[in-house]
């Protein structure tokens, strides 16, 4: 075997064992959490030497960090393509009552309330952590635009704003539906109704929507 041969194979594995330990990190927050993350876990999870754990990452905060953005990643690419058809907010929510149950069910929205909170006290998890909420905000940030694109409302609203509102919302719904099942219900419900409200408004006649732009104005002033 010639040397770049031997020096490619050893990229492959070493690519390979990354994964396993990037796969590792996300299987061992969702079922034991960020407390327990420890090298020792993460190994064991991904069938691995815990010392692959500081040759490939050097810290275990360095792999969950990569372990936050490639779940990030690998979620949103997910979803995109059916992001990318929304074209109300009715859809929007659909679209997000199904994503809530899948992300649940997969222990993924938890994953990264478990990073939030870790990044609280382990400053090197916050850059990676943001950086895996902001892939989900930039999506929503899209939709939104175009869903409110011409609705009056639109004009009232930060949507960059509201986008980041919407992504820690759906956040803190996952982590609430597990004290307050009811609670997170009605909390899809309330944002149900307020879809039904822009959808009026983007039901209204020309002078309506005149009307309303100029009662929003003089609100704002």
């Amino acid at each position: 075997m010639n040397e770049g041969a031997r020096c490619a194979g050893a990229s492959a594995v070493s690519e390979d064992t990354r994964d396993k330990l990037l796969a590792g990190a996300l299987a061992t927050l969702v079922e034991h959490g960020i407390t327990k993350a420890s090298a020792r876990t993460i190994a064991a999870a991904a069938g691995v030497n815990q010392a692959l754990v500081f040759y490939h990452f050097g810290t275990v905060d360095e792999l969950l960090a990569a372990a936050c953005r490639r779940g990030a990643e690998q979620r949103v690419a997910l979803y995109r393509e059916r992001l990318g058809r929304v074209r109300t907010l009715a859809e929007l929510l659909e679209l997000a009552r199904d994503l809530h149950a899948a992300e649940r069910d997969g222990g993924h929205g938890a994953v990264l309330g478990q990073l939030l909170a870790g990044a609280q006290t382990q400053p090197r998890l916050a850059p990676a952590t943001g950086a895996g909420l902001a892939l989900w905000t930039d999506e929503i940030e899209k939709v939104l635009g175009r869903v409110l694109s011409g609705n009056p409302i639109a004009e009232l609203i930060d949507v960059d704003g509201l986008a980041k509102a919407v992504s820690a919302a759906f956040v803190g719904l996952e982590l609430y539906e597990g004290v307050d099942p009811d609670g997170a219900t009605r909390a899809f419900a309330a944002l149900e109704q307020l879809a039904g409200l822009v959808a009026v408004l983007d039901d209204l006649g020309p002078i309506a929507q005149r009307a309303v732009r100029a009662a929003l104005a003089r609100q704002r002033r």
